[in-house]
């Protein structure tokens, strides 16, 4: 195998990224993600009666796998994917690693097999998808959980996905955007966290997003190249 010539280029352009997105119930999450281009659903749960939006009922490891399959042999206009929510897509993906494997519970391999099974499996569809060109958005619900130091404790707001999984989740989007609201002009107003904070889980790879942004994907969007011709 030849050793490359040149360095490779930086990717900024949207339709090649997969965003985190999470944020207390009712704060604009859905609705924000269907402001991307072409969005199609995956839902995992209920919660999108309030949208119009294109979306397929995910009920079932398999039937991700399908939807996976649908996607990806193109001929659609659909560019974005966004995976409604990833919490319940891991207790899928955990239902029919226990079937397959014959247990009760992922945590019933060894050596933490199980979580590593399902860790797996997903990360393989999601890069596969991103690959062919498509914006990946996992949406997440949200926790406060309480942090202990040697001299403090504080409440930090971070996904719902607990246990083995949690370290795996933060760790597949290039973009973590926690959706979060504040009181300006006595009015609250919903906004976008995309840098870390002791106070919630947010970030990505080039740290190229500003702290606060208004929750809107046109304001997002400056922040990346035009959209590419996404493989259909």
């Amino acid at each position: 195998m030849a050793l490359p010539l040149e360095k490779t280029k930086i990717e900024n352009s949207i339709n090649k990224q997969i965003f985190m997105v999470y944020g207390r119930p009712k704060i604009g999450k859905s609705t924000f993600c269907n402001q991307f281009p072409s969005p199609l659903f995956l839902a995992t749960e209920p919660g999108l009666n309030h949208l119009e939006c294109y979306r397929v009922i995910v009920n079932s490891w398999d039937k991700f796998l399908e939807s996976c399959a649908d996607i990806a042999k193109g001929g659609h206009k659909f560019e974005t994917i966004v995976i409604d929510t990833f919490d319940n897509l891991i207790d899928l993906c955990a239902e029919w690693v226990c079937k397959e494997k014959g247990i009760e519970h992922v945590a019933d391999l060894p050596m933490g097999k199980g979580y590593g099974f399902v860790n797996t499996h997903i990360r393989q569809k999601i890069n596969k998808l991103a690959q062919l060109g498509y914006a990946i958005i996992l949406v997440s619900h949200c926790d406060l959980v309480e942090v202990e130091t040697k001299t403090k404790k504080f409440n930090k707001y971070t996904i719902s996905v607990s246990g083995r999984n949690k370290a795996f989740a933060l760790g597949l989007p290039d973009y973590i955007l926690f959706i979060d609201s504040v009181i300006k002009d006595n009015e609250e107003v919903r906004i976008i966290r995309a840098q870390p904070s002791m106070y919630w889980d947010a970030g990505s790879r080039d740290g190229k997003l500003p702290a606060e942004l208004p929750l809107s994907f046109n304001e997002l969007s400056k922040y990346f190249k035009q959209k590419e011709a996404t493989n259909v």
